[in-house]
């Protein structure tokens, strides 16, 4: 699981990491301020993104043998990148060397308006991985015209015709995942997981049909194939060597044995080993086999993810989209967050869940903070700023789980600058004084715990299949919203004090409560285009928890709705009860999660989090107008570049910064182009 939003970030006695959505105003000590003028994060902006860089804290502590480990599992990283361009839709990669192609090569008239729009358009297609919006899954419109295009492809020599060149303009495959209640939602969704005529009950029957060798350990079938029809008869394309994306996963392969040949320990290198191995087979009990292994390998200066891991893009929750992230430790905040991880079981004791859905042992949950030195995939350029795997419910439960915060990508974007946003949807002066002293450690603090305890906590009833089979579509919303509800009734824990994490709890509490109310229910909103329905997994648990908590404490006006000059406010008059509704919140969730209701989350999630107030939302666009900052940030990498002596071997490696967005896009395309157009 991942966290995918970002906001600033406050330099207190401890560093905890957020996921609330308002960029909160940066309060900094005078070491970060010096690191803001020496260090210029910007790159870029269009449309509603701005580009950042990132820096690598921590990389000439690193021994050589480290330096090369970080280098080879980036490149491996790196050379998957056109897998998920693929997976995201079927003429991406056809539309992207053919937009690249006319980019390079135009030479006519770079002042016009179109020029402008159609570079713009390209940008936000490298962004995105396709020609879907990153995060609302809406087809990107370009603003230029069909004609105008085929000007600029006949004056390049740049063939882009049929469907690809048509789907540009009109209005097929407008939706990249379909979340929407009661239709076909595999056949109203242009991912390309499923090939054509594909339905939901296609899908449904033939893992039905499918059984783990043992019950108790189920496989995660689907993760890695895609589902077609030949000949009216359903069949599995997996990746692996010499089967779907073989050409980028040998690639991938190579580069992977060379890091195994300098993993840190022999926890390390078996993982590799199986990864691998994995790779090689496609076989998901070899997945299993990896990731209880690479759970374990938990000693060492450097970790990584990579394959195809969140199944947030497939509307039914069972394949992995492809991506990669390279970490390394920042071990004293790591050291700082270990005493969550030393608590755990006190917290799932201490829950507000049923007795039968509590886990007698919490295991294996470690959480670190950490430097990202290279993303791939679905990490980029959007990016998590936390990430919690294995996904897996029986591994998590038996072996444990890795939780991490992104720690210098939260640092970029702290340091690239404040929205301002902040006073214009406060309610009151006092809630402003509480977030620009407490709100941002509640964030961070509520993060750690949605990792840490959230996604650890809970069991399923014995003989309960795994949620993407019982709670299908709703499944990963419902994962998110029952972990963000396990951080809000613990933020409102006198525990938190005792454990030394926060100065006042219940300042630092009421704080987080009123940036995820704020957020759930009108900030977050900026992200969708009016009349939009909520489609995204994150937006929508944050809808839901936000839309239950108002609706059922309306009879002791737990949350008050009011009006203010034209303008709505969402103010929280008692903090306690507000506590008690996430506690039952929390308990309902674990109970349908662990019982697999699907009529209870789907009441659960259409009835609060997908419909919008359209008054609300068209008040919320127009007081953000005054605003310039984009709403969503993303990110190019740090390259790194060996050195070499004479026989070849690497000496050093050095971490430049690309200068432009365009720069780095076209050097991945140029050098990690390792998949045909129509796979």
């Amino acid at each position: 699981m991942k966290l995918k939003s970002v906001v600033g970030i406050a330099i207190v006695n401890l560093m905890l990491f957020s996921c609330g959505d308002t960029k909160k105003e940066t309060v900094v000590v005078d070491e970060t301020k010096k690191e803001t003028v020496a260090f210029n994060y910007d790159v870029d902006e269009f449309a509603d993104i701005k580009i950042l860089k990132y820096q690598i804290p921590g990389w000439e502590q690193l021994t050589l043998k480290e330096q090369k480990l970080v280098y080879y599992l980036t490149q491996a990283g790196l050379s998957g990148r056109d897998i998920m361009w693929d997976q995201n839709y079927r003429y991406n990669l056809k539309i992207r060397k053919a937009l690249e192609h006319v980019y390079t090569s135009y030479a006519g008239d770079k002042t016009s308006k179109d020029w402008s729009n159609f570079e713009t358009y390209l940008k936000r297609v490298w962004f995105s991985n396709g020609i879907h919006h990153h995060y609302s899954n809406d087809k990107l419109k370009p603003e230029f015209s069909s004609e105008y295009l085929k000007g600029l492809l006949a004056e390049t020599s740049t063939v882009l015709d049929g469907e690809a060149f048509d789907v540009i303009f009109n209005d097929a495959d407008n939706k990249k995942v379909n979340q929407a209640q009661g239709v076909d939602n595999v056949g109203l969704s242009a991912v390309n997981f499923y090939g054509p005529n594909v339905t939901n009950a296609d899908v449904e029957a033939f893992y039905k049909a499918k059984k783990s060798p043992n019950p108790d350990k189920p496989l995660s079938f689907g993760l890695n194939s895609q589902l077609v029809k030949e000949n009216g008869v359903l069949k599995e394309r997996v990746y692996k060597s010499g089967g779907l994306y073989g050409s980028a996963i040998d690639e991938i392969i190579t580069w992977l044995e060379l890091a195994k040949t300098v993993a840190e320990n022999d926890a390390q290198g078996h993982a590799l080993g199986l990864l691998i191995d994995y790779y090689k087979t496609g076989d998901l009990q070899t997945w299993d086999d990896y990731n209880v292994a690479w759970t374990g390998a938990t000693e060492g200066n450097v970790d990584y993810i990579n394959s195809f891991i969140e199944v947030y893009n497939d509307p039914l929750g069972y394949r992995g989209s492809y991506e990669s992230i390279i970490q390394i430790n920042d071990f004293d905040m790591s050291q700082k967050m270990k005493v969550l991880s030393d608590n755990a079981q006190w917290f799932e004791d201490n829950s507000p869940l049923m007795d039968e859905h509590k886990k007698e042992k919490v295991v294996g949950v470690t959480y670190k903070v950490v430097n990202v030195a290279g993303e791939a995939g679905d990490a980029s350029p959007s990016t998590p700023i936390g990430v919690n795997l294995p996904n897996a419910n029986w591994i998590r439960s038996a072996v444990g789980s890795k939780s991490v915060s992104l720690g210098n990508i939260i640092n970029a974007s702290n340091n690239a600058g404040s929205s301002g946003k902040l006073k214009e949807f406060v309610h009151d002066e006092e809630e402003l004084q509480l977030e620009e002293e407490y709100g941002q450690l509640g964030d961070k603090l509520h993060t750690a715990l949605h990792e840490v305890i959230g996604h650890a906590s809970g069991k399923l009833n014995p003989g309960v299949g795994e949620t993407k089979e019982t709670l299908k579509n709703y499944a990963s919303t419902l994962e998110e919203g029952r972990a963000d509800l396990v951080g809000l009734f613990y933020l409102y824990n006198p525990k938190l004090q005792e454990l030394g994490l926060v100065p006042d709890w219940k300042k630092v509490a009421m704080a987080a409560y009123d940036g995820y109310i704020r957020n759930g229910l009108m900030t977050q909103l900026v992200r969708l285009n009016l009349g939009d329905n909520v489609e995204e997994a994150h937006m929508r648990n944050r809808q839901w928890v936000s839309g239950w908590a108002f609706e059922k404490g309306k009879a002791d006006n737990v949350i008050e709705k009011v009006t203010r000059n034209g303008k709505t406010y969402f103010n929280i008059n008692d903090y306690d009860k507000l506590h008690d509704l996430f506690g039952q919140l929390l308990r309902e969730t674990q109970r349908i999660k662990s019982e697999g209701d699907y009529k209870a989350v789907e009441a659960l999630v259409e009835g609060y989090g997908v419909k919008v107030d359209q008054a609300i939302h068209a008040e919320v666009l127009e007081r953000n107008k005054q605003f310039n900052s984009a709403p969503y940030r993303g990110y190019v990498n740090p390259v790194l570049v060996p050195e070499t002596n004479d026989e070849g071997e690497i000496t050093k490696i050095n971490v430049t910064q690309p200068e432009t967005f365009v720069e780095q896009m076209l050097a991945y395309s140029k050098h990690f182009n390792f998949l045909p157009e129509v796979n």
